[in-house]
């Protein structure tokens, strides 16, 4: 007899290749994903009547002491269980007093997890302010770049005309529109829209109407739709919104960051920039973390850690951390010397839920891409 552990990504095709039945094969699938989830201020009578439902079928909630006996109101609990157990709790749950009810709908968003195609977004940046300079062109460059980043297997091209490095200040609508626009003219003629799509990085009205007049299907908002303007032309365009997340602005928003949960305090901004996209009739929405932007390296390396949180919205998620200053935060190193880095946090993403990578090296990042692939999809 011989013994060795799996990964539990491997479990179900294992399972498969027993040539068990194919009914089993699914429940049991479904026991080797655990989902170890934290519940805030659960009220007590909840807490006591949810440990009792999850023991009953195999699963754990760590309460505090003094739960039984009601000590405190309202407790936080930490859930311990698989995709199994979290169905049946989502079911049982919502005939339960104390919140349980809303709570049984929040466990089956985190169980009716959405599947994505993973894409490679390249960065084009038409400005003179960029914090990386190689990524950094000028308009008569512009074809080179692009064709090169197609060659190499960019899914996306993501344009911008200004800088949102940290204490960068807005050049305004007609500086960007002057550095922008024979760029957008030049994918416009040439038809690359047509071999890839083409985002553009920025809040400003007068430029998102002219790029998504011009073959554009994607408009990548730094402040997270929070111009109306904005909204109105993606629903009009019927274009894709990255909502990004950004504490204060570009020009203060690290001036000492600080919150009390990083997790749950960019969720409910998620959950309020995604009701109001909707209220526009935007529905093609991406989330994007916002690495670096008002956030220390505490705060980044949280997010990156609990990335799979953020899947229970059943949108696209997006990182960028694309040799941005927290990886000189770990190791001491220029912009030009992190590509390793990059990587490492860029494929450390897509394992915990992100689809698509924003980068400024496409081609290392598809090479990356492809070896992360094959290793995940070997039986």
């Amino acid at each position: 007899m011989q013994i060795y552990k799996l990964s539990l990504s491997d479990a179900k095709k294992y399972i498969e290749s027993l040539n068990a039945d194919k009914g089993g094969v699914n429940i049991m699938s479904k026991k080797t994903k655990i989902y170890t989830l934290a519940i805030k201020n659960l009220h007590v009578g909840a807490a006591n009547i949810l440990k009792q439902d999850a023991l009953s079928i195999g699963a754990e909630l760590a309460v505090p002491e003094g739960v039984i006996i009601a000590k405190d109101k309202y407790v936080d609990a930490l859930l311990i269980a698989s995709q199994k157990h979290l169905e049946i709790l989502s079911r049982k749950e919502l005939a339960q007093p104390f919140g349980l009810k809303n709570l049984a709908k929040e466990l089956k968003k985190f169980i009716d997890n959405k599947h994505f195609p993973r894409k490679i977004m390249g960065i084009l940046n038409a400005n003179e302010d960029s914090f990386y300079s190689n990524s950094r062109f000028q308009s008569k460059e512009a074809q080179e770049r692009i064709e090169k980043m197609i060659e190499d297997g960019a899914n996306i091209i993501d344009l911008g005309g200004v800088s949102s490095r940290p204490g960068s200040v807005y050049v305004g609508e007609d500086e960007e529109f002057r550095r922008l626009k024979s760029t957008i003219d030049l994918i416009y003629s040439k038809k690359y829209f047509e071999k890839v799509d083409f985002s553009l990085d920025s809040f400003s009205p007068k430029n998102i109407e002219y790029a998504l007049n011009n073959g554009f299907k994607i408009v990548n908002d730094i402040t997270g739709l929070q111009n109306d303007e904005v909204c109105k032309l993606i629903s009009t365009y019927k274009a894709q919104a990255v909502i990004m997340h950004m504490q204060n602005n570009q020009t203060n928003m690290q001036d000492n960051p600080s919150y009390e949960n990083v997790i749950l305090e960019i969720d409910d901004f998620f959950q309020e920039r995604v009701e109001k996209a909707r209220s526009f009739g935007i529905e093609d929405i991406v989330l994007d973390i916002g690495i670096g932007f008002g956030k220390n390296l505490e705060h980044n390396l949280l997010l990156l850690k609990n990335l799979e949180h953020f899947k229970h919205f059943g949108l696209e998620l997006l990182v960028g951390a694309s040799r941005k200053s927290m990886i000189g935060h770990i190791i001491p190193s220029q912009p030009q010397d992190r590509l390793a880095g990059t990587l490492t946090i860029h494929l450390e993403s897509l394992r915990n839920g992100a689809n698509i990578i924003r980068c400024h090296d496409v081609k290392e990042h598809i090479q990356a891409l492809k070896v992360f692939e094959a290793i995940e999809n070997i039986n």
